[in-house]
């Protein structure tokens, strides 16, 4: 079974982009054969900036490694190496009907805003369709928000298998459970959207500040609380072991204490969960051509593969014999 997914670089990964998707792609890579990419050609829809795409494309990369994406069992790549996807965007647009674009989320949110909205994030779904036939995956991993762009895919997929004969393999989402359950500094779902979100690879001091800064509610000391509806004990619970979480737990129903004494201990946590892969990080970046290798070495298989789906395409169409 081949399981793909990509990740937009349009910002340093926070913790629910670690809990929501990427902790969960480094399981996924023992069990079957991995395509991982790097989608900086999606965050071109809002990342206007040559040098900050750039750089957020390799901080993508380095984090992706450092936090336990292994080569040797994945295969990592950034997007815009391997320009047959971007070919087969082009076959599978011709066949899209307009009405089909047009009901996708993030272009009808915008539009119902009265935002401005480009051609590219009109295509999104075709690009993203692209993404995950080029490589006869199986299975994509999305959070419960990207599921629609998944049924777009097969939708696309079949559209294409009926004029030509068979030619894609039919994809299935496999949802992130656990996408919706990270909650950022203000109680929201953390996003970037929402500047709330705590990076993974913040300085270490600035971001105990931050922590220290979460908006609590303003209940007494001595009154009991609930931790399953308690943004800070589930950030908590995120990093603490079984034992501490029923610890704290118990405080919480108890009573009795001040959210300050939570916030250290979220803080502390922390730092210890995300130590090893912060020193990982720091050895990584001081040897950019293995960084390099690593992802030139991605995206030559990505492109084997991305050629063989290709070919098969444009002699299915008629493109070429």
């Amino acid at each position: 079974m081949r399981v793909l997914s990509g990740i937009q670089p349009t910002a340093r990964f926070h913790w629910g982009n670690y809990f929501g998707a990427i902790k969960q792609y480094i399981d996924l890579q023992q069990e079957d054969e991995a395509y991982y990419f790097i989608a900086n050609l999606h965050a071109l829809t809002t990342v206007r900036d040559r040098d900050e795409l750039l750089q957020n494309t390799l901080d993508a990369a380095l984090d992706l490694l450092a936090l336990g994406l292994d080569a040797n069992h994945a295969v990592l790549f950034v997007q815009s190496d391997v320009p047959e996807v971007t070919e087969l965007t082009w076959l599978l647009m011709t066949g899209t009907p307009m009405g089909l674009l047009e009901r996708c989320v993030a272009y009808k949110e915008k539009k119902d805003k009265g935002l401005p909205a480009d051609a590219g994030l009109f295509t999104y779904p075709v690009l993203m369709a692209a993404d995950i036939l080029a490589y006869d995956a199986d299975v994509v991993p999305v959070g419960q928000d990207q599921l629609q762009h998944i049924e777009v895919t097969r939708d696309l997929a079949k559209s294409f298998n009926f004029h030509f004969g068979e030619t894609f393999v039919m994809p299935k989402g496999k949802i992130l459970e656990a996408s919706s359950k990270v909650p950022g500094t203000d109680g929201e779902k953390m996003s970037k959207s929402y500047d709330n979100t705590l990076e993974i690879f913040a300085e270490v001091k600035p971001q105990r500040k931050q922590i220290m800064r979460i908006q609590t509610d303003s209940r007494p000391l001595d009154e009991p609380k609930d931790p399953d509806t308690d943004h800070l004990y589930q950030l908590y619970s995120l990093f603490a072991s079984e034992a501490d979480r029923e610890a704290m737990a118990a405080t919480f129903r108890a009573g009795g204490f001040g959210y300050g004494d939570v916030k250290k201990a979220l803080a502390d946590e922390a730092e210890k969960y995300f130590g090893p892969a912060r020193e990982k990080r720091q050895e990584m970046a001081a040897k950019p051509d293995e960084l390099k290798q690593i992802l030139g070495d991605g995206a030559a298989k990505a492109r084997k593969k991305a050629s063989e789906v290709l070919k098969r395409a444009q002699k299915a169409c008629g493109v070429k014999s």
